[in-house]
């Protein structure tokens, strides 16, 4: 009985083509949380996939209906081996998006998985089938090389509407947060910083989407006539985005920036590189906030994004001034930035600079809020020495990813240190065609997991 038997059972998952089989007959399940033809696959995952396998490790489980109308169930499942003990709660979620059956290349299909190399393609492989199924992979191989005993109380998460939002989830925290307490949360979702580098994230950036509008009048007019007597929304909504985002990228509302950089992000972004990888984009060194890294812009800092602008129809212009330009822009923030102060901030920023005409005619009414664990946490410090012990070299310790989760859950209404490491990397073409997971990647998912189960036994950090 050891911690490296524990980390040998479960990469050897992989070797024996368990963990493929495994997969496998997951990714069969259609899923699509989107797609309203799906609904009786969604409750099929739960009940008979998951609900038997939790069953042969000692776990009791509860399906729990969606209190929003027509979305996806949750399971509840829980392993008490006794309450003094350190208890994890672990999350994941068996939607996925649509399959995009007819896009695939050929010789891929989405509900079967395809091997290529070292790459093994299918719909969930990387988001998120594959990754809850490494986190419970591992946790039974630490049961089984333990003898039974888990030496930490486990508590299990699955949602099925994470790809649309995650409607209900926030009331399935608050309405069960007996039944979910823990002293923290571990989960897989997401990309590593690099694929060939183990990441650690500790929360997500916000995404907070505003929407504007000028409409000068009802009807376009011919711009030989009025070009130069009228307004033309298109200049008017272009200038007055310009006021809060410049040509380089750099956020001008000031009411829309973070507060200071902590110094413990600052010291875990330090060492970060940004991109790099085979389909990244290239890096603009001289793009957004000055005086910043690129990893600082992304991982530590706010930015305004232009998601959508129009007026008139580009695809066939007409000689004529527009009646009206719309926008969708979105602010990507950090922790300790006011979302309620959003709004306000670019109303009177529009206001002050002369673009009161341009109204905001919608925004988040359920945005994804931003969420950061200290990286000075005695959690981090701990999951960072599990992953080096088991690797030999430390992970990158992500202060929150670029992106979003619904991590505000766990953070802010269960109160929860939040761990995610992920076992896919950005390139996996999650949400797009030929969805695939890097085989390596996969074989040392499983075993960081069963080090930081094994670990989590052996000498978790104190409870507070």
């Amino acid at each position: 009985m050891s911690r490296d038997a524990a980390i040998q059972a479960s990469t050897a998952l992989i070797d024996n083509g368990a963990f493929l089989e495994e997969l496998s007959r997951r990714v069969g399940f259609r899923t699509e949380s989107q797609n309203p033809a799906s609904a009786g696959e969604l409750d099929r995952y739960l009940v008979e996939e998951m609900q038997p396998a939790l069953h042969a490790i000692g776990f009791t489980t509860e399906i729990v209906p969606n209190s929003v109308p027509n979305r996806g169930p949750f399971l509840i499942a829980q392993r008490i081996e006794d309450p003094a003990l350190p208890t994890v709660l672990v999350y994941g979620h068996g939607d996925v998006v649509h399959g995009q059956d007819a896009a695939w290349r050929e010789g891929l299909a989405p509900w079967t998985i395809t091997q290529e190399g070292e790459r093994w393609y299918g719909r969930g492989t990387a988001d998120n089938k594959g990754q809850h199924g490494v986190s419970l992979a591992a946790l039974t191989q630490v049961l089984h090389t333990r003898g039974g005993k888990l030496g930490f109380n486990a508590k299990i998460l699955l949602e099925m509407g994470e790809e649309s939002g995650s409607p209900g989830l926030a009331a399935i925290c608050q309405q069960h947060a007996a039944e979910l307490k823990a002293d923290v949360l571990i989960a897989s979702d997401g990309p590593r910083l690099s694929a060939d580098r183990a990441t650690i994230f500790l929360g997500s950036r916000g995404a907070f989407n505003v929407g504007l509008e000028y409409r000068a009048r009802e009807r376009a007019y011919h711009s030989g006539n009025w070009g130069g007597v009228i307004r033309n929304p298109g200049t008017v909504m272009a200038n007055a985005i310009a006021s809060m985002v410049d040509g380089q990228g750099r956020l001008k509302v000031e009411g829309l920036l973070p507060p200071p950089m902590p110094n413990s992000v600052r010291a875990a972004i330090a060492s970060l590189t940004v991109g790099g990888g085979e389909t990244d984009p290239a890096i603009d060194a001289d793009w957004g906030a000055e005086g910043l890294t690129p990893a600082e812009r992304l991982f530590g800092w706010n930015t305004l994004e232009v998601l959508a602008m129009g007026a008139g129809d580009p695809e066939a212009p007409m000689n004529a001034v527009p009646s009206v330009a719309k926008a969708t822009v979105q602010l990507r923030h950090v922790a300790g930035t006011d979302e309620k102060a959003i709004v306000p901030a670019i109303r009177a920023h529009l206001d002050a600079h002369g673009f009161d005409m341009v109204r905001i005619v919608d925004s988040d009414r359920e945005p994804a809020p931003a969420t950061r664990l200290d990286p000075d946490s005695p959690w981090v410090r701990w999951a960072v020495a599990s992953v080096t012990q088991t690797l030999g070299a430390p992970p990158a310790i992500l202060p929150n990813i670029g992106g979003s989760l619904p991590n505000h859950v766990f953070a802010d209404i269960l109160g929860l240190p939040t761990l995610w490491v992920p076992h896919s990397y950005a390139a996996c073409s999650q949400h797009a065609p030929d969805e695939h997971v890097l085989v390596p990647v996969m074989r040392e998912g499983l075993a960081i997991m069963a080090g930081l189960f094994w670990d989590l036994g052996e000498n978790a950090p104190h409870r507070g």
